[in-house]
């Protein structure tokens, strides 16, 4: 039959398509013919940058991805690891940058809607979310419309779900000015038997479509989530999808509960690229073709095409291939949470997608090829340059150590984000035990005495200084992150977010980035099971800073003993407490943030990471915390010594955190050794926990830290209601927090 859509397919309409005319001469090449409108626009998704990783595959490969606590890596919806106990976490990590800049709320909104579709779709109830944000300067014009909208859509969503968002990390630089990025992560909790995955295995199966109706929102949303922006991006706003948080909910709620009978034989979401990808992954991985007729698919708009039904990437949808049969079962339990389920095709033995609308053959393609075939390209590439290390002399002292701790943390890199993070409900649930605000969110396996820690972190001005050892540097803060509240790391996710690949420089970073993550994660026993490559983040030409997200999850054997940063500042005995510093300092302020302060520049060589270092740490750390030696635990990553004290000192007091903490002074002993002060107390070294003990237990601290060849001094004690330094004038808690939690309510109005 005549397809209904005879579009000619113009060199224009290949552009449009976001096709390179060598690429479409390849699928030329493939079918043997011109494609039909429809097809092309499923080859244009299916070989987009965000669906087909054709810039990043051969260099991922690279990466870890095993371990005997791994269940599934790579390559599924998200990846799974085993926690015990019949226990498995699944989690996952991905972008939704070019949607959040056209469209800030719903662009957050559906990213944190879709990577919980990602997890629950393996059979996991979602217990947590995190998000990584980065956006322009504080003073450009658009960040305060776009930080608005974003936390609004992230806390809609996420409350809405009733699923906790426990923590995150948000940066402000200008070299995000004209393109914001938006990383979303979730974890959730399975049983290892109760794992679904993707593959469509057997002839007859029926193709069901379960969810919200499908519309016009979203279309081409994977092409333009694979191309830069430029002056017109405002245009792309069609693009974005619209989310209903109370939809998903619904939809978690029919899919685990279906999930609990024997009726699924596969299971995926419908993501990027809609039915597209759903159909045709799962077909692939299957071994079957698969038949649709696009009649059936349920839809909230009229005279919908077959391009636009395959393309269109309205939200809260999921396609299932169900044992025959079994459809009667399965609907009703649909049904019943008030969501359309209609049975729109039927697995093949053919290995081809055919896609049928009123009576007409929009698409006719072999499944292996659709899903397999995009190019894989090994695109050029230079090394990164390195910087000269940056000496601690070169850098001038200040007038005031403690003045110059108030006046760095009341700026935008290190202020207080409770504004944002009060929006996102983190107690839903009554699992959480740590809060948004310290080194990892945690929660509770419930009904067990496991916990689960996450943490986000990426240094973006370490990458973009040394793209390889500032990503050995993101991967190792998780994980020191992790170690901080008692658990053992066990994986990561990432989200690589990167300018245009097609610039060797730029691909350049990408490699060496991927080189650093690889070399961390197989020394400390940490693979990679999911992840998201985001590329093409620039506008007219300038790019992001290289911005390679990680999401480390951990477990916490029992989550009665763990530990936050807030100061307990008086043992039972009415005595004070000692901080002490484990790990080796150096004084190293290339690029730190002090270097920023006094000289509005970042320079030099990043931090260098020591990974035997940082394992013998690593070890001590949880060891003190699981015999309760550890009375609270900050590890130092931006600012340096000082600032990782005054932070667990705000922190501190009875409220833990809250708004009215009352907070715990600290009493500095002035540093003795050879380097400059203000390089020890600003220097941002890695491989360093400050660590609060009862008087008592001190020396016996110091003594285990030698034994292990780890530095560690006593830095000072807990009193008070200051932070003082001999020979400084001291500064007041109230001062300090004023300063630290200003900054954002004034950026924000609030």
């Amino acid at each position: 039959m005549a397809a209904q859509s005879a579009s000619k397919i113009t060199p224009e309409v290949v552009a449009e398509h976001g096709l390179k005319p060598d690429e479409y001469k390849r699928l030329l090449d493939i079918l043997g013919r011109e494609p039909l409108i429809c097809e092309l626009g499923i080859f244009s998704v299916m070989w987009s940058e965000h669906c087909s990783y054709k810039s990043s595959r051969v260099w991922l490969k690279t990466l870890p991805t095993s371990g005997p606590q791994v269940i599934q890596g790579p390559g599924e919806n998200a990846g799974v690891v085993d926690l015990g106990d019949d226990d498995a976490v699944v989690f996952k990590m991905e972008s939704h940058n070019h949607p959040s800049y056209i469209e800030p709320f719903q662009g957050a909104a559906t990213g944190v809607g879709g990577i919980m579709r990602d997890v629950f779709t393996m059979g996991a109830r979602p217990v947590a979310n995190m998000n990584a944000l980065r956006f322009g300067a504080p003073d450009h014009p658009k960040t305060r419309h776009l930080v608005n909208g974003v936390v609004a859509g992230i806390a809609h969503y996420g409350n809405c779900t009733g699923v906790p968002t426990i923590g995150g990390e948000t940066n402000f630089d200008a070299g995000y000015n004209n393109n914001i990025l938006v990383n979303a992560m979730c974890v959730g909790l399975a049983k290892k038997d109760k794992i679904f995955y993707s593959a469509a295995k057997g002839v007859g199966l029926p193709v069901v479509y379960v969810g919200s109706k499908t519309g016009r929102d979203g279309i081409h949303g994977a092409t333009m989530a694979s191309a830069e922006f430029d002056d017109k991006s405002e245009e792309k706003r069609p693009t974005v999808q619209v989310g209903d948080p109370f939809t998903e909910k619904l939809l978690i709620e029919a899919c685990l509960e279906l999930m609990a009978t024997d009726c699924i034989i596969a299971i995926q979401d419908m993501g990027a690229a809609g039915l597209t990808s759903s159909t045709s992954e799962m077909a692939d991985k299957g071994g079957v073709g698969i038949e649709l007729n696009l009649d059936l698919v349920p839809q909230r708009e009229t005279g919908m095409t077959a391009y636009e039904m395959m393309l269109s990437e309205s939200q809260e949808r999921m396609l299932m291939m169900l044992k025959p049969g079994r459809e009667a079962e399965a609907e009703a339990i649909i049904k019943k949470w008030e969501l359309d389920f209609a049975v729109i095709g039927v697995t093949t033995d053919t290995g081809r997608m055919v896609i049928k609308h009123k009576g007409n053959v929009e698409a006719d393609l072999p499944v292996p090829v659709l899903a397999n075939s995009a190019p894989m390209y090994e695109r050029p590439w230079v090394e990164p340059k390195k910087q000269q290390e940056i000496l601690p002399e070169w850098v001038p002292a200040p007038n005031s150590l403690l003045g110059t701790l108030k006046d760095m943390m009341g700026m935008h890199h290190l202020a207080s984000r409770r504004w944002i993070w009060e929006q996102y409900d983190h107690m839903v649930m009554g699992d959480t035990i740590g809060r948004p605000g310290g080194d990892a969110g945690v929660v509770r396996v419930h009904g067990t005495q496991k916990g689960i820690a996450v943490s986000c972190d990426v240094t973006p001005r370490y990458v973009l200084a040394d793209p390889e050892m500032g990503t050995k540097q993101a991967v190792v803060e998780t994980w020191r992150n992790l170690t901080a509240v008692g658990a053992d790391p066990l994986a990561i996710t990432d989200n690589m977010n990167f300018a245009n690949p097609e610039r060797p420089e730029i691909m350049g970073q990408f490699v060496a980035s991927v080189r650093g993550m690889g070399e961390a994660c197989k020394a400390l026993d940490y693979p990679v099971v999911s992840g998201n490559v985001s590329l093409y983040n620039e506008t007219n030409g300038v790019g992001i800073p290289p911005t390679p997200a990680i999401g480390g999850v951990g477990l916490v054997p029992d989550w009665t003993k763990t530990a936050d940063i807030r100061l307990k500042g008086v043992t039972s005995h009415g005595e004070n407490t000692m901080l002490i510093v484990i790990g080796s300092e150096r004084g190293h302020l290339g690029q730190s943030l002090y270097q920023n302060h006094a000289t509005s520049k970042f320079e030099g060589a990043p931090p260098p990471v020591d990974l035997e270092a940082e394992i013998r740490a690593g070890r001590l750390i949880r060891a003190l915390i699981r015999s309760g030696d550890a009375l609270s635990v900050h590890d130092c990553s931006d600012g340096g010594l000082l600032v990782t004290i005054a932070e667990m000192a705000l922190a501190g007091g009875a409220h833990g955190g809250s708004r009215d903490a009352s907070g715990v002074g600290v009493e500095l002993f002035p540093y003795e050794g050879k380097l400059p002060a203000h390089a020890i107390w600003f220097g941002e070294d890695q491989g360093r926990y400050v660590v609060e003990v009862t008087p008592q237990k001190a020396e016996e601290v110091l003594e285990r830290a030698r034994l292990l060849e780890l530095p560690a001094r006593i830095v000072g004690r807990t009193g008070g209601e200051s932070i003082s330094l001999k020979g400084e004038t001291s500064l007041p808690l109230s001062e300090l927090r004023a300063a630290h939690e200003g900054w954002m309510k004034g950026l924000m109005g609030a």
